[in-house]
């Protein structure tokens, strides 16, 4: 609206003056800023230069006397003892013929919180209890995948008990990157405190909820394998790790203004910087040296480090095959037959996949496999389809030692020269039993053994060649006279 107004809503605003209106009340009503109405008052002599503006009809003494809000006073004050927001107050009054906008309950809102600040209990830990973490932003650097300059994500980690720190610029706030940079910590402390209390990052909580929160599953195995408990932080109450939070403003103000060509470089300058400045300051809340106080009281009180470093996982979601196999980066993993058609997780690192079912029961693990190739456990099978290549060919011998010496000479010989092909070849062997009996397939055998031949065909013409019956004649026998006994 222009500086210059019409003479009735001059004269409008002149009379809501005289009436002893607010000038928020004014602006309120008639769309004229308040600027424009202390000038044209001013000018008429209604509002002396240099005093204070008109009080409104709300009596004195109120902490926002002019606001529209004042009269609800009562109810507010009562809505924020209970921790109701400003949002839900403005609701709640608006049921009630509440005559104003949110604005006015927020201004309201936070004039009282000034008159009546919260009272914050400050909390000391015994030492290696805990540790605080937080992200602020580093200097800028070079980044050579943008070839640009930019400012990375500053990682600290503060122990609440001596105040000593650890400082790292990352580039991503990335699952990784949080767990390596919790590594690189203990690392340089030489140890794991019991408790670590952080923000809501999607790299460590995937649920904010103060009273259950949803832990990051990777995060969450990090933890275990360091021996250390997840607490995060209230939403939006960075008090309740206020040791960390300051902290942040320390370090950013450490590299504030520089430049620096890499992430390595300004790593090394915060380390420097954290060995001869941060840790050798005496901390104004605890009036004592900082890495003093870490080094006689609280480096023995940490956790010591498990033998090896936490080998890095990803989790993803995989639906079973109908063939009892799932697929992970072309290459395929058998879980129990009883999953088939069911989605499970998977968690995959550099070695290992693992598989797990909905309720995060391990139900398979195996080694990882190039593309293309399987790995399948007979346990993961069905009953009747549990038959590997060696196993098949033991069976085939324990039958063929059955039928007979002929037929297990055939059929070791058969596997010498026809490799997998011959698993067919005695199936068909087998199949003839049920037509001839043991010792007629026997001499069959042993016939195609002289005759060097593996095929089925042949032994099956064999077997239709010789008589049905089993004692076919003999030229020797114990109640066969020899020739030489009978007379010439």
């Amino acid at each position: 609206m222009a500086n210059y107004l019409s003479e009735n809503e001059k004269q409008t605003i002149l009379a809501l003056l005289r009436l002893k209106y607010s000038q928020r009340e004014i602006q309120r009503q008639t769309g004229i800023r308040r600027e424009t109405i202390s000038k044209y008052g001013k000018i008429e002599g209604i509002i002396p230069a240099g005093e204070p503006k008109p009080a409104s009809k709300v009596p004195p003494g109120s902490p926002a006397s002019r606001s529209l809000s004042a009269p609800y006073q009562k109810q507010i004050e009562a809505a924020l003892s209970l921790g109701v927001n400003a949002k839900r107050i403005y609701h709640d009054l608006k049921a009630e013929g509440f005559p104003g906008k949110y604005w006015s309950v927020k201004r309201f809102v936070k004039k009282l919180k000034r008159l009546k600040p919260d009272v914050c209990a400050r909390i000391e830990v015994p030492p290696g209890k805990e540790a605080q973490v937080d992200f602020g932003k580093g200097a800028s650097t070079f980044n050579p995948a943008t070839n640009k300059y930019r400012k990375p994500n500053l990682f600290r980690m503060v122990l609440s008990f001596s105040r000593h720190s650890y400082e790292e610029v990352i580039w991503k706030q990335d699952v990784e990157s949080f767990i390596r940079a919790h590594e690189n910590a203990f690392r340089f402390f030489g140890g794991v405190p019991e408790v670590m209390m952080l923000d809501n990052l999607k790299a460590g909580v995937i649920d904010a909820c103060f009273y259950d929160p949803t832990i990051n599953p990777v995060y969450q195995a990090f933890a275990k394998h360091y021996g250390f408990e997840v607490l995060p932080c209230k939403v939006r109450t960075p008090e309740h790790k206020g040791k960390v939070e300051s902290g942040i403003n320390y370090a950013q103000n450490a590299v504030k203004g520089k430049t620096f060509e890499s992430l390595d470089g300004q790593n090394d300058y915060l380390k420097e910087w954290n060995k001869n400045i941060a840790s050798l300051r005496i901390h104004g809340t605890v009036k004592e040296q900082v890495i003093k106080r870490f080094n006689e009281r609280e480096r023995t009180a940490l956790r010591p480090l498990p033998d090896e470093p936490f080998r890095m996982f990803k989790i993803g979601i995989r639906r079973v095959h109908v063939d009892g196999h799932i697929e992970v980066d072309g290459a395929y993993y058998s879980v129990p037959c009883e999953y088939l058609g069911e989605e499970v997780t998977i968690h995959r690192d550099t070695k290992l996949i693992r598989v797990y079912d909905k309720q995060g029961k391990e139900i398979a693990v195996h080694m990882r496999q190039h593309k293309g190739c399987f790995r399948t456990y007979d346990e993961h099978l069905p009953e009747h389809k549990r038959w590997s290549q060696l196993r098949m060919e033991k069976r085939f011998r324990e039958q063929a030692a059955h039928l007979g010496e002929e037929v297990s000479k055939w059929t070791e010989k058969i596997f010498e020269e026809r490799g997998v092909l011959a698993f067919r070849v005695l199936q068909g062997m087998i199949s003839l039993t049920k037509k001839y009996s043991s010792g007629h397939i026997n001499y069959a055998c042993g016939q195609a053994l002289k005759l060097q031949s593996f095929r089925y065909h042949v032994l099956k013409s064999l077997c239709e060649k010789i008589p049905t019956k089993e004692e076919r004649l003999r030229q020797e026998d114990e109640i066969i006279r020899p020739l030489c006994e009978y007379a010439i």
